[in-house]
This record gives structure tokens, C-alpha cells and sequence, in this order.
């Protein structure tokens, strides 16, 4: 009798260690995308505020223009503006959008994908789902460098900018996630661009069937940063 009481616990206590593990492992698989975008978020927001100057070069269908520079400035969590003497096409959603939307774990589902490798280095694709519907957001699908704890590609789908494809490459700040090249991919049609260009691009769209003239590619390199040296609220407001 002793002998099969003592049998019996150890099955007990078996099935309980199993049921303990099995436990800690679903709970693992299901927090390891928030976790990972946790640890973006945190390196994002090292930088509070920052200025950089950018070059800008626009690749759109119909479209010439020359390469332009102007000044990015940000604030957390959602400041920005940009200062140029001609016409700046900078899509912001590669700025700030990614800082909204992972401000908050409980406005939306993270689902682990897979893994993926870009540039000899191995992501972990995420996507992202909104859980409000009033959010522009419809769907992020974000390429994430685990080591680094930066976004090396994103795909954004919008309700007011269309699907906008972004490629990052950092440099010596990546340790604030910010990156000193961007390359936008652009849907034309939905994509926000000054009314003067986006006129002419839509009516020479419309003569077309050919899908690789209704994408754009807009390319940023970015360099001198100036980070957390203070930027007020006031400096955003006054936009000319």
C-alpha cells in the first residue's frame, strides 16, 4: 500500500512539473512579439527629441525632380515637422507611426510569423494588428533584428496612405533605433504628396496598365543628429 501511495505521488508530482513546463512555454510563445517590440519601443525612446538633416531623392512615376535637403525635427510622442526651401515629400508614417502604435501593447495583437533574413542578418517577422477600429492603422508587418533590437523593414497598410514599404540601415545610432537611410516604396494613388505634383502623376497614372508606374520610391539619408538637446512644444506650432 505504501509502495503504490509513493508511486502514485511521484506520477502526481510528474504530471505536475509537465503541466508547470508546458505552461511556461505557451506563455512564452505567446508574450515573445510583445516582449520583442517592447525592447524596440525602449530603444526608440531613448531619443526624446532630435534634429537631422536629411536628403531627400524622390523616384515617382512621370515625375523629375532633383535631390532635395531639409531639417527633420521630432518630439515624443508625436512632434513633427520639417523645414526646407523647396518642395520635401518625407513620409512621416516611417517617423512617428511606428511610436504610436507600439506605445501601447493593449491596442493591439502582436503574432509571431517567422524568421527571415535581410542583409545577412536574421529577423523575426510580426505582424501587428490594431484592436481599435478608429486606428489609420489596418496592418504592420515589421522585420525585427533581435540583437539590435531595431526594425530593419516595415510594411504598413493605412487607410489614408495606402501600403507604405519601408527598408532601414543603421549606422552609429541604433542604439536609439534611429537609422541613417530610409527607402520608402509608395502606393501613388494613396499616397499623401503635395496636390501640384500629385495631379500630374494621377492623370499620366490613368494612361497606363503598367502596376510598377503606380509605385514610388522615395530615398532618405540622414546624418548629424543633434538628440535630447530639448525641442519645445511651442517650435512645432509655428509652422509656416
Amino acid at each position: 500500500m505504501f509502495q503504490l501511495n509513493k508511486t502514485t505521488q511521484a506520477s502526481s508530482l510528474k504530471l505536475t512539473l509537465l503541466l508547470l513546463l508546458l505552461n511556461s512555454f505557451l506563455h512564452s510563445q505567446i508574450s515573445t512579439p510583445n516582449k520583442i517590440l517592447f525592447n524596440v519601443y525602449s530603444q526608440l525612446q531613448k531619443a526624446k527629441d532630435y534634429s537631422v538633416d536629411v536628403n531627400i531623392k524622390v523616384d515617382l512615376p512621370f515625375i523629375r525632380m532633383l535631390p532635395i535637403n531639409a531639417k527633420i525635427f521630432v518630439k515624443q510622442p508625436n512632434k513633427f515637422k520639417v523645414e526646407s526651401k523647396s518642395i520635401a515629400i518625407v513620409p512621416r508614417q516611417g517617423f512617428d507611426q511606428l511610436n504610436k502604435v507600439l506605445n501601447d501593447t493593449s491596442q493591439f495583437t502582436a503574432i509571431a510569423q517567422s524568421t527571415e533574413t535581410i542583409n545577412n542578418v536574421i529577423s523575426n517577422l510580426i505582424n501587428v494588428i490594431p484592436l481599435q477600429d478608429t486606428s489609420d492603422l489596418v496592418l504592420a508587418k515589421l522585420w525585427v533584428d533581435t540583437k539590435q533590437n531595431v526594425i530593419l523593414k516595415s510594411l504598413l497598410t493605412t487607410k489614408t496612405n495606402g501600403t507604405i514599404l519601408t527598408e532601414y540601415t543603421y549606422g552609429k545610432y541604433f542604439n536609439y533605433g534611429l537609422p541613417d537611410l530610409m527607402k520608402f516604396t509608395v502606393d501613388i494613388k494613396k499616397f499623401k504628396i503635395p496636390k501640384s505634383i500629385a495631379a500630374d502623376i494621377n492623370k499620366n497614372i490613368a494612361k497606363t496598365d503598367d502596376k510598377e508606374k503606380k509605385k514610388g520610391v522615395i530615398i532618405i539619408k540622414l546624418s548629424n543628429y543633434i538628440i535630447n538637446k530639448g525641442i519645445t512644444d511651442s517650435f512645432f506650432k509655428d509652422r509656416k
